[in-house]
């Protein structure tokens, strides 16, 4: 009984963690890239010339 509870806990976690990763996806966040093109030289698909991105 207590390996299914646990089971179905982590099931959960996962879920919502998949969950939060696809709406970040959606609302144009990516989860490869900290928006930094100094640090991945600009191989990520965040536009660097925002002065958010730029260092």
């Amino acid at each position: 009984m207590g390996t299914i509870i646990v089971g179905l806990i982590l099931v959960l976690i996962v879920s919502l963690i998949i969950r939060s990763m696809v709406k970040d996806k959606k609302s144009g966040k990516s989860i490869q890239c900290g928006g930094s093109c100094s640090h991945c030289a600009g191989h990520c698909s965040a536009p660097c010339d925002t002065p958010s991105n730029r260092d």
